[in-house]
């Protein structure tokens, strides 16, 4: 290209939303380096953060979404919206991009919705297998919509390109053989492991069922990587008597090598967690978190489970169902192949470097 490329990308409130917008961006200035990008996000949100620390210039909009507990608090929302409009709009007339990315999230429906009334091409990125409010109603204006899922229903049809969510690219190049992955983390590699990850929070629903079946894992035999999250770490490390095949962590740095050390793995049902479990191809047993918006993570979970590539446990059955079910993937090892190479459908690993193509492609 001869002139220098400038790019608006738009989506934030959580990491799901953010960090799929930073991946894209990474890939679109491997290929042109001195391509401008500016990030619209809303203010008092974690990409104002997170973004910035990526290495890139980010706008603060005035957006919230609409407050179900309190609806009363909803009442000044027409106006953040207006004047959220209006900031979009100034920003995006002086900045002038070529196109615009939108990873759903509060400010990119104001973002994206002013860039498509000035003509600039948008692109949407939904994450889940339920379309975001936001994304359904940018997705009439977008030239294409990247998926993670076949069908998304709120979509056009037509315009789903199922691409798959950009993720870490240390979880894509950093996986490594169960045995040695096992000995790095100071594991028995010749014992069955399971991994349990609820988010960087942690998940009270998952720490709660290890604490009732700690009996049975050590009846059984198996190792077990707790990621905890921060809330519970302090209580859980204090308070519990664990046997020695338990290895209770807050947090964990290389995902990578925890998913190259499972034989099982048992996780929320996030979007990006699920991307990554598909490139990971360990056999999965999903907890969707009830309370996420729309409660998108169980239409997830529903996707895998009907391809037999995960089984589930709803969080308000884990007292009767958690143990039963996890046994029946731990002890049955056609069951494990089978869930690992249905995974395959779902695993992009190459998500970015396709939705970059595809994008290049429309314009």
């Amino acid at each position: 290209m001869d002139k220098k490329l400038k790019i608006v990308l738009s989506g934030g409130g959580t990491g799901g939303h953010i960090f799929p917008a930073i991946a894209i961006a990474d890939e679109i200035r491997r290929r042109f380096p001195d391509a401008e990008f500016l990030f619209i996000g809303a203010n008092g949100k974690m990409e104002m953060e997170k973004v910035p620390q990526a290495g890139y210039k980010i706008e603060g909009i005035d957006i919230a979404g609409i407050d179900r507990g309190n609806l009363l608090s909803n009442l000044g929302l027409p106006f953040k919206i207006l004047k959220s409009l209006s900031k979009s709009k100034k920003v995006i007339q002086n900045f002038a991009p070529d196109f615009a990315v939108g990873t759903g999230g509060f400010a990119s429906g104001p973002a994206l919705y002013e860039a498509s009334k000035m003509g600039v091409p948008i692109f949407i990125q939904e994450q889940n297998a339920h379309a975001g409010v936001t994304n359904k109603i940018l997705s009439k204006k977008a030239k294409a919509v990247f998926t993670a899922y076949p069908k998304v229903e709120g979509f056009p049809a037509e315009k789903i390109k199922f691409l798959g969510n950009p993720i870490r690219s240390t979880i894509v190049s950093g996986m490594q053989e169960t045995a040695v992955a096992k000995e790095k983390m100071g594991l028995d590699k010749d014992k069955l492991t399971i991994l349990s990850v609820g988010g960087s929070l942690g998940s009270r629903t998952l720490n709660n069922a290890w604490k009732e079946n700690l009996e049975n894992l050590k009846e059984k035999g198996y190792q077990l990587i707790w990621q905890t999250g921060k809330l519970d770490y302090g209580e859980l490390s204090s308070s519990l008597q664990l046997p020695t095949s338990v290895h209770l962590k807050e947090f964990i740095k290389d995902m990578e090598l925890a998913y190259s050390a499972a034989d099982v793995i048992v996780s929320r049902a996030g979007a990006i967690a699920i991307s990554e479990l598909a490139v990971a191809q360990k056999p999965v047993l999903l907890v969707p978190f009830p309370f996420a918006a729309e409660d998108h993570q169980t239409k997830n979970a529903i996707n895998l489970v009907e391809k037999n590539a995960a089984r589930m446990v709803k969080d308000s059955e884990m007292h009767e169902k958690f143990w039963n079910t996890l046994s029946e993937i731990c002890e049955n090892e056609n069951v494990r192949k089978e869930m690992s190479d249905n995974l395959k459908y779902f695993a992009k690993p190459n998500a970015a470097k396709e939705i970059v193509d595809e994008i290049f492609n429309k314009l």
